[in-house]
C-alpha cells in the first residue's frame, strides 16, 4: 500500500492563506462599519425656513449653506420629495453653523438622464442667519 505523499510547506501556505483571509475580512468588516450612516437630525430641531416679512429681529448673516443631489426618476415624480429633502438637508447644514433660521432659500431640480433612465439633479442654498 502505497503512503500518500506530502509536500512540505504545504500546510504553512494554507495556514497563510486561512490568515490573510481572515485578515482581509476584519478589515472589510471594520471598513463597512465606519461607513454607516449617521441617524438623520429630527425635523423639529431644525432652524426654521424663514420668508423676509416673517423676520421682526436684527440678525446677522453666518453664510450661504448649499446642498446637492442627484436622484433617479422623473423630475415630476420628485418634485414633492425634493422639496422636502431640500429644505431637511438645508436645515440640518444650518444647524452646524449654529443658526436660528434660514432665509431666502432657492430650490432647483434639472433634468437628465443615466444611460436611459431619467434623472433628476436637486440643487439648493439659502442664507443661515443668526438672531441678535
Amino acid at each position: 500500500m502505497a503512503r500518500p505523499t506530502t509536500i512540505p510547506g504545504a500546510t504553512t501556505t494554507r495556514t497563510g492563506r486561512l490568515i490573510r483571509l481572515m485578515a482581509a475580512s476584519a478589515i472589510l468588516t471594520a471598513a463597512c462599519a465606519t461607513l454607516t450612516p449617521t441617524s438623520a437630525p429630527d425635523p423639529n430641531t431644525l432652524p426654521p425656513i424663514l420668508s423676509q416679512d416673517e423676520i421682526f429681529r436684527p440678525y446677522t448673516k453666518l453664510g450661504t449653506v448649499e446642498v446637492s443631489r442627484e436622484r433617479l426618476g422623473h423630475i415630476d415624480d420628485l418634485t414633492n420629495e425634493a422639496d422636502e429633502w431640500a429644505f431637511d438637508a438645508l436645515g440640518a447644514e444650518a444647524a452646524k453653523l449654529g443658526a436660528d433660521a434660514i432665509i431666502l432659500p432657492e430650490v432647483r431640480a434639472e433634468k437628465g438622464t443615466y444611460l436611459f433612465i431619467p434623472s433628476t439633479a436637486i440643487k439648493a442654498k439659502g442664507i443661515a442667519i443668526k438672531f441678535n
